[in-house]
């Protein structure tokens, strides 16, 4: 059942990507860990890229990341414990990509064991999620088979299952997140994957700008809006029916994660698809073009504080956490790193303070559904 509303507090503390504090080819980790603690995040989402380059900078191959060698795991644990030291914890690393729906056996094995290597690695972080994003395969070795992916999940969960099991340890959990050009693309079509996986360690990962990018954004459109459809309220009222829907659908404790976004509005003469049909069509704008929230001065326009209220409506009490891509974090400077600490903790801030204003629209959409069935509609 959804909380009631509006909520007296947030409880949901704020976190980052290690990726939205600055790109791994020009930024150390640790002043971004320092930046981000400074600022006052207390969550860090660590992304493969930067987990490689810091065993990179302490003289062992970043391509044998989750080699659970005697050396790579104590520099885990260095990290682990360094991430600690500034008062922040690893909410997760990620991203897993193109895991279920594998059709070949061997193929599926190797690919679901890939995963399994990650968890010792987990432990000497000292976190328990790892996630996976939907596949984006399109070729005939992948099947969007609803059954055969939640099964994929099932298996992933009894696994982290037997290894949390045989060492002691707090339960490991796997989260699953739909991204706005993958296989399944939006919260229904990946909870329905968690739901009939049935494992209480498998969950959902919900990210605000992905949701956004499958149910309210079109970067292309050529009236230059930015939206799917042609007004704001016919485009509101679409995104609010269904996340409607995912308040009365999802408990908050099967959501595992919570990452947070906007997006800004480019010029559709200027920003063009891209031509190479491997390419997704919003990947682009998703990799160079996203921003913190309520970033208007910089074109942001997406409602993501209606997502967060969906998602803080449903009881979910994990953190917030940034995950920006965009091309100004991938250049040299000292002062990239900090700047960017601090905007994306502003946004956080304002976000915070949307969420409680938010009129509860699951409720009216709720009281319709009521009204239609007594047939007073």
């Amino acid at each position: 059942m959804p909380i009631a509303w509006p909520p007296t507090s947030i409880p949901n503390e704020f976190g980052i990507a290690t990726l939205s504090l600055g790109n791994a080819i020009h930024h150390k980790l640790q002043p971004r860990l320092e930046a981000a603690a400074k600022a006052g995040y207390r969550w860090i989402d660590l992304f493969d890229e930067c987990w490689a380059a810091y065993l990179a900078e302490h003289g062992l191959p970043g391509d044998q990341l989750w080699e659970a060698t005697p050396d790579n795991l104590r520099i885990a644990r260095k990290l682990g414990d360094l991430v600690k030291s500034l008062g922040m914890r690893i909410a997760c690393t990620q991203p897993l990509r193109c895991i279920e729906g594998i059709k070949d056996p061997a193929e599926r094995r190797a690919t679901l064991d890939l995963v399994a290597k990650r968890f010792p690695f987990m432990r000497a972080f000292d976190t328990d999620l790892v996630f996976m994003c939907s596949n984006i395969r399109t070729d005939t070795g992948v099947t969007p088979d609803l059954k055969t992916a939640a099964r994929d999940l099932a298996e992933l969960g009894d696994m982290a299952k037997a290894y949390s099991d045989a060492d002691g340890g707090p339960m490991l959990r796997i989260g699953y997140e739909g991204l706005a050009w993958a296989m399944r693309n939006t919260w229904a079509s990946t909870w329905e994957v968690v739901r009939m996986a049935n494992r209480p360690n498998v969950g959902l990962i919900i990210d605000a700008y992905n949701v956004l990018g499958a149910e309210y954004a079109d970067p292309y459109n050529p009236a230059g809006h930015g939206r799917i459809y042609s007004t704001v309220e016919e485009s509101t009222d679409v995104l609010c029916a269904s996340l409607a829907s995912f308040v009365a659908s999802v408990p908050g404790d099967r959501i595992f994660f919570f990452q947070v976004a906007d997006a800004e509005r480019v010029d559709p003469k200027k920003f063009l698809p891209p031509t190479d049909p491997k390419i997704p069509a919003l990947q682009p704008w998703s990799r160079g073009h996203r921003l913190y929230p309520f970033e208007t001065e910089r074109g942001a326009y997406l409602p993501v504080h209606l997502v967060a209220a969906a998602v803080v409506a449903t009881g979910y009490k994990g953190p917030m956490s940034l995950e920006v891509f965009n091309n100004s974090l991938n250049v040299p400077g000292d002062e990239v790193i900090p700047e960017h600490a601090e905007r994306g903790m502003i946004g956080l801030r304002k976000l915070a303070e949307a969420i409680p204003q938010v009129p509860a629209y699951w409720e009216m959409w709720q009281q319709g559904i009521r009204s239609m069935r007594q047939g007073r509609l």
